[in-house]
């Protein structure tokens, strides 16, 4: 992280500080008041006369126009350029990833700077990192993760990582090679080394990383988090599975898993166990308190029971649903079963971009159902997920999420003048205001530990701007002959998986649309 003494000691005036949101979804305000801070931790929250009394020789950061809240969580996030910077439009998800194959890289460091970059200027002080998958040998995937962890740290980021486990039909719903089979041999031969070389070597992978757990639980415990993330139950058999929840039982790990992200997913767990995905993993002994599950968006009211009796979280990912036509997740079913939601932005903002409290405002708009009287989740919903409940799911409850005495002073303030000018009714909640007002990348300053790594709206940990003119000028370039050759394999791969989903599951009658019934019919 950015040099900053450990032992630093200051106060934050603010207008008001939202501390949290209670039991009843109710934003938690206190106003006029300070934060006191000290090694890197919240010693109280008081009003700012009463702390300025108190300890008249502190130095001063805020002000009397600022809104501070907790860091917030981005619990489901993968790259850093997005697939539209790099050639790839959106589209269903199943023709969307393979494309991925055919993008240029920037590499780990540059990559996630870039991200990183966007979610402290807009409030996300944590992130879920799932690496999209390792290959080649250990010490290659011990480089991969410190370069990306690295790049966290340095810029002022707390992190989760993860990698993506796959061990079977890394194409199409069959295993590889009946699919390479079926290709011209020159396709295939292609394919066929980079598919056995991004396979998962399952015990390896478990004895990596409970290694890599233990070193950076010894050397930055409040910094880092490690947890395994099964790719979804398409891409893991049941032992690949056994063996990851096995290990995270073990380690006391959590578990990060995409499941039922679009409809084809869920056909395919019915067509090979007769039952649901989430049925699936009950019955396998998998679906337990430390898991959270991607997406979530094609469950019924039989697996959100399930869901909510063995503790899981969901990871809502509103923009990504709605950007890669996969649905819409039914959240508003899921809190009134008190299943935990938090909230992700994936790699497919709505913005194109790592705006959290965009995505925040779009998950509270989605799932405002038609009635009078509905259920609808209020803005202190969407507070939570983004805070206390992302902060459970990435491995860092009770330490983040929340500016509570002894928790770490994660603090982001935003002006009260962008977000009430020309006025605001005193009668609207706080939660309110700062959700529906707050403008694109609103964050003015953060602090991360009681480290300062925003000013002015800008990250001042690393050199910003170096980062995007070296990405500008590394793709930039013209295209290699292997690069060139990645894309247009990629291209044809890509119609070719087309083939094969449209005669695995062809479309009698098109899937409804919960928001779009005409006439009532839904």
């Amino acid at each position: 992280m950015s040099d900053c003494p450990a032992d630093r000691e200051f106060l934050i005036r603010t207008c008001a500080t939202i501390t949290g949101v209670d039991d009843a979804s109710t934003g938690e305000v206190i106003e006029g008041a300070a934060i006191h801070v000290r090694d890197g931790l919240v010693v109280a929250v008081k009003p700012f006369e009463d702390l300025r009394t108190d300890h008249p020789d502190l130095p001063v950061e805020g002000g009397p126009d600022a809104i501070a809240f907790p860091g917030l969580v981005n619990s489901h996030h993968h790259s850093g350029l997005t697939p539209l910077q790099l050639g790839v439009p959106y589209g269903p998800l199943e023709l969307w990833l393979p494309q991925f194959r055919g993008m240029r890289y920037v590499g780990h460091r540059l990559d996630t700077l870039y991200s990183a970059i966007e979610m402290l200027e807009s409030g996300t002080t944590t992130v879920q990192h799932i690496h999209p998958g390792l290959t080649g040998e250990p010490d290659t995937w011990t480089n991969l993760s410190n370069k990306v962890i690295g790049a966290y740290r340095d810029i002022g980021m707390r992190v989760s990582f993860s990698f993506m486990i796959r061990d079977r039909n890394q194409l199409v719903h069959e295993d590889d090679e009946p699919f390479l089979s079926g290709l011209p041999e020159d396709e295939a031969a292609y394919w066929r080394p980079k598919l056995a070389a991004s396979k998962a070597p399952i015990l390896s992978h478990m004895s990596w990383f409970e290694e890599q757990k233990t070193v950076w639980a010894k050397s930055d415990p409040d910094g880092v988090s490690w947890q395994l993330a099964p790719a979804n139950l398409h891409w893991c058999s049941d032992d690949c599975l056994s063996a990851i929840f096995d290990t995270a039982a073990r380690t006391g790990s959590k578990i990060h898993m995409h499941l039922v992200e679009t409809r084809l997913q869920a056909e395919f767990a019915r067509r090979t166990y007769g039952k649901s995905a989430i049925r699936h993993l009950a019955d396998l002994g998998c679906l337990t308190g430390n898991l959270t599950l991607g997406h979530g968006i094609w469950t019924d009211p039989e697996d959100l029971d399930l869901v909510r009796n063995c503790g899981c979280t969901i990871c809502h990912n509103a923009s990504s649903g709605l950007r890669l036509a996969s649905g819409i997740a039914p959240v508003n079913e899921m809190l009134k079963r008190g299943v935990p939601v938090c909230l992700g932005i994936d790699q497919a903002g709505i913005n194109d971009d790592r705006d959290m409290l965009q995505e925040m405002r779009l998950a509270w708009a989605l799932h405002r159902e038609p009635g009078l009287d509905t259920f609808r989740p209020s803005a202190g919903h969407v507070f939570r997920m983004a805070t206390e409940h992302g902060a459970a799911s990435t491995g860092f409850e009770g330490r983040i999420g929340r500016l509570d005495a002894g928790k770490a002073a994660d603090v982001v303030l935003v002006d009260w003048a962008d977000i009430a000018r020309p006025f605001i009714d005193d009668s609207v909640p706080l939660v309110d205001a700062v959700l529906q007002r707050s403008r694109q990348m609103a964050a003015r300053t953060v602090f991360v530990g009681g480290c300062k790594v925003v000013a002015d709206g800008r990250v001042i940990s690393i050199d910003r701007d170096m980062v995007l003119e070296e990405i500008g000028a590394l793709l930039s370039a013209p295209f290699t002959v292997s690069e060139m050759e990645a894309r247009n394999r990629t291209a044809r791969l890509v119609r070719y998986m087309a083939d094969w989903f449209e005669a695995r599951y062809p479309e009698t009658s098109p899937p409804s649309y919960r928001f779009n019934a005409i006439a009532g019919q839904a």
